[in-house]
């Protein structure tokens, strides 16, 4: 083998070369700040974010929230010694992404303390998984994931659940301290979820009727403590008088400091009434277009369900990869199959179950959140700060935003050319976005109760789908009051995606594609819409 002799000066050349590249990727600052050390106070922001007492179970209290936020400011203060100017975009993105957060625990512990003023907050056993990235709304990190086991329970499988059922007691009592808000709207929709929770437990209880006696005994003093809660509550119910909202000024810095939307209470406002406007005109037109044609025939039977879901799932994917909208991914279909749900009786179908009967694909392009969760487990991103779900709903406008989105982009890109009828219910859902957006605007602004919130949401509806009686719009309503921000995320989400859109494809000219803009927002995480946009755009 013929061997080539390199000159020694030019392997010190390479070597610094190489030397120069790496501390170029750590990205030092005068100041001593990397990329290596952001990464110190997100794990440390993290572990701050998750106090808890020797017994597991988990500390809200005054004294602990006081040092929580003495810590964080500590926190923050080290952040702001970080410079990352120079650092690659998507590191930048990152900073801003702990950034967000601290400001969110900040809020938190400041504004919003659900572990004082919202009851629902201490509801923590979850028979159904979430298709968002993480639990919608404030959640205690005792929160019990029932959907994750599978029954009859193995032995490790009780012996996890048997402690986890253990925490609630002593969580109880502690929230019995805690629970020293006047908000009345929260306190009365509590009661509620609090009731929910016996249900559930009494659900369990059936499910593990052979369990072992040491488990039926931790379930039991679980549901009693339950019970025992419940009634406290409502014992103090009539002594809650005060407001829910956070106020206008308090919302419009949570939106811009923590959520990263560039906009204030009142352009959400402007913004969804224009949509709804716009929601309400389309809607008349495509029905004056469809005149002549026959109404939409809902599913009716079982069968047919099984048979309607499974076209529209193919079909949808087959849309998607032919028209080349999408990066198709082969678990892209198991996702949305895994989560097509089953048929229900006329009678029992809420507002989103109306609009599921009537065209599958109308909902299933709203189910792309499956397909994001399924991404999130089969393609997890390289950065560990965006790995696993952002805490406190960071992901709201980019996760709802886009499902909400797609639903009129695939319209628009003739999903429906051949069943024109189904074009009219994606204007109807976005006009039921609008009404409860700002619905729940107007509550944070305490110009509204939580039912005269309902009241609107129905009223400013089409159909009359959601005037059932079937909870749906309390139980959203309460989401938007317990959560600032979700409500409207939905549609601001929408117009934030909408406008990357337009501006990613002014940038590339003749080399935009959707595919290719589909496939750079997907890559970058579910991070807020802003953050995104600052990574992708040369000029954001």
């Amino acid at each position: 083998m013929n061997r080539i002799q390199i000159p020694s000066a030019l392997i010190i050349l390479a070597f610094l070369l190489v030397c120069k590249s790496f501390a170029s990727e750590i990205h030092t600052d005068p100041r001593g700040g990397s990329y290596d050390t952001l990464l110190v106070l997100f794990r440390e922001l993290r572990t701050l974010e998750r106090p808890s007492l020797p017994n597991g179970v988990p500390d809200y209290t005054a004294k602990t929230m006081r040092r929580i936020h003495d810590r964080l400011m500590a926190l923050r203060s080290r952040l702001e010694s970080v410079d990352p100017k120079g650092w690659p975009r998507d590191r930048q993105a990152d900073y801003e992404l702990v950034r967000a957060e601290m400001n969110a625990l900040d809020f938190h512990v400041r504004v919003l303390q659900p572990w004082t003023r919202d009851p629902a907050f201490y509801a923590i056993v979850w028979t159904d998984q979430s298709d968002t990235p993480d639990h919608e709304g404030p959640t205690s990190h005792a929160a019990i994931e029932l959907w994750q086991y599978a029954f009859p329970l193995s032995s490790e499988s009780e012996n996890r659940l048997s402690t986890q059922l253990k925490i609630i007691p002593p969580l109880l009592e502690q929230a019995r301290g805690n629970l020293t808000g006047n908000a009345r709207d929260l306190w009365i929709a509590g009661i509620r979820d609090i009731h929910g929770q016996v249900r559930a437990l009494d659900a369990l209880a059936e499910k593990t009727r052979e369990a072992s006696f040491d488990f039926r005994r931790a379930l039991a003093k679980a549901r009693e403590a339950m019970v025992a809660f419940a009634g406290w509550l409502e014992s103090e119910a009539p002594s809650k008088t005060g407001p829910s909202g956070i106020g206008k000024e308090h919302y419009t810095w949570h939106l811009r400091n923590v959520l990263l939307v560039p906009m204030s209470w009142e352009e959400e406002e402007s913004l969804l009434r224009r949509e709804l406007t716009r929601a309400y005109a389309m809607l008349k037109l495509e029905q004056h277009h469809n005149r002549n044609l026959p109404p939409l025939k809902p599913i009716a039977t079982p069968e047919e369900y099984a048979q309607r879901t499974d076209e529209a799932i193919r079909k949808l994917i087959a849309f998607l990869d032919k028209q080349e909208i999408l990066p198709i991914r082969d678990y892209m279909e198991p996702a949305l199959r895994e989560h097509r749900g089953t048929f229900q009786p006329d009678t029992q179908r809420n507002f989103f179950s109306a609009i599921l009967h009537h065209e599958p694909n109308a909902l299933f392009t709203h189910s792309t959140h499956w397909i994001d969760l399924a991404r999130i487990r089969k393609e997890p991103h390289p950065s560990p700060i965006r790995r696993t779900p952002l805490p406190f709903n960071l992901w709201m406008h980019r996760s709802e935003g886009l499902a909400t989105g797609v639903e009129e982009m695939f319209m628009h890109a003739g999903l429906y050319d051949d069943n024109p009828r189904a074009r009219e219910l994606v204007w109807v859902m976005l006009a039921q976005r609008c009404a409860r957006g700002l619905a729940s605007l107007y509550v944070h602004a305490n110009t509204m109760t939580l039912d005269q919130a309902k009241v609107f949401q129905i009223a400013w509806t089409p159909t009359g789908w959601v005037e059932r009686d079937l909870g749906l719009e309390g139980f959203e309503q309460q989401l938007y009051l317990r959560m600032p921000g979700y409500g409207t995320c939905y549609v601001t989400g929408k117009y934030l995606i909408e406008r990357l859109f337009m501006d990613r494809s002014r940038e590339l000219g003749d080399g935009f594609t959707v595919k290719r803009f589909f496939e750079e927002l997907y890559s970058a995480g579910d991070i807020p819409v802003e953050l995104i946009r600052k990574q992708m755009l040369d000029s954001p």
